[in-house]
């Protein structure tokens, strides 16, 4: 039996725009992902302590607010320093083609801007969260 991907999907900081998020929460659940959404105004210290306690594959992190560079970083350092570098960290959001290739330098495995088809986040969390496992074990 293939292995159920587990997915939280959060909203840090002060934007309350999630419409984003939740057409992509519905759809990773239509693909077979098992989805956990913590909601609006998030802090990092919030999704780290959920990531792991949710004992989730990845973390997909939605930012409108331009706090990227900010926030995905406090979520990358908290999951190492709480021992979880192996949680999965990608997101979207209104995000500069330059910060995202800051981001994805520092560790962040996808950025996905508006307009990104549903389609193209399952597949990159298939083949990624697929390769990341082999390499595990």
């Amino acid at each position: 039996m293939p292995k159920k991907w587990r997915i939280l999907l959060a909203k840090p900081g002060l934007d309350g725009h999630d419409r984003g998020i939740k057409v992509v929460a519905a759809g990773l659940r239509d693909a077979g992902f098992e989805v956990i959404y913590t909601g609006l105004r998030q802090t990092p210290e919030q999704i780290i302590t959920a990531a792991i306690q949710e004992d989730v594959d990845a973390v997909g992190l939605s930012i409108l607010s331009g706090a990227h560079m900010t926030l995905f970083p406090a979520v990358l350092e908290g999951l190492k320093k709480e021992g979880a570098e192996h949680i999965l960290l990608f997101g979207g959001g209104i995000i500069a083609e330059s910060d995202a290739e800051k981001l994805k330098q520092l560790g962040v495995g996808e950025i996905f801007t508006p307009g990104t088809s549903t389609q193209k986040i399952i597949d990159y969390l298939k083949s990624t969260l697929k390769e990341r496992q082999e390499k595990l074990f």
